[in-house]
């Protein structure tokens, strides 16, 4: 079972989240019965402009101690900041959940740094993607205008790997058009919602340290 029961904490506690994350958060409080969470998500395009994301957080921690949340968690890996986000963190004594991105953690932050260079030619999809792929990665792009793109963009991947939350075949069948179009060879691997699960559960429960 890739989602066993965690124990509610009574206490408020404010989640700050990535808007590609946003379904699957909701869906672990409510197989958890974190009822404790309220949830606030960011605009999924910043994942275009990662310089965004730590400045957004920042204004949303303010906001959310203006409305008296004591324990507040951010629902974020570094996602491409440099750091920046982490300094945001140390700066209002909040946590974040451990790893580089989210693919990592989905994955399973150990597992995926033991696996090395052999994602090195990857392209990762995520049930949000396989959701949002023409919407969230193909018309940002451009390559709906000019698909001569494609392979400045994805020449250097070799495979697509859903790596699915849901066991969703309509999800399925969308990834596999995704890598059919991008030219990738397909693969799926299921790891339900991996790292998340227990970062939310252990969410606030302890003092702030680096990651």
């Amino acid at each position: 079972m890739l989602n066993p029961p965690l124990h509610a904490d009574p206490q408020p506690l404010r989640v700050i989240g990535c808007g590609m994350l946003a379904r699957e958060i909701l869906d672990v409080c409510r197989l958890n019965g974190l009822d404790h969470v309220s949830l606030t998500c960011l605009p999924a395009d910043h994942h275009h402009r990662p310089e965004r994301i730590a400045p957004a957080v920042e204004r949303a921690i303010a906001q959310a101690r203006a409305e008296g949340f004591e324990r507040i968690f951010i629902a974020y890996a570094d996602c491409g900041t440099g750091g920046m986000l982490d300094a945001v963190c140390a700066r209002h004594g909040v946590e974040r959940i451990a790893g580089p991105h989210c693919f990592s953690f989905y994955i399973g932050n150990d597992a995926f740094a033991a696996a090395g260079e052999a994602f090195m030619t990857t392209f990762f999809m995520t049930d949000f993607l396989a959701r949002h792929f023409e919407t969230f990665l193909i018309r940002p792009l451009g390559l709906d205008r000019h698909p001569e793109l494609l392979g400045t963009y994805f020449g250097h991947y070799d495979r697509l790997l859903y790596i699915a939350q849901t066991d969703d075949a309509a999800l399925t069948e969308n990834a596999r058009a995704a890598a059919d179009r991008l030219g990738l060879a397909f693969e799926r691997r299921f790891t339900g919602h991996g790292d998340l699960a227990t970062a939310l559960a252990g969410a606030g429960r302890s003092p702030h340290k680096a990651l």
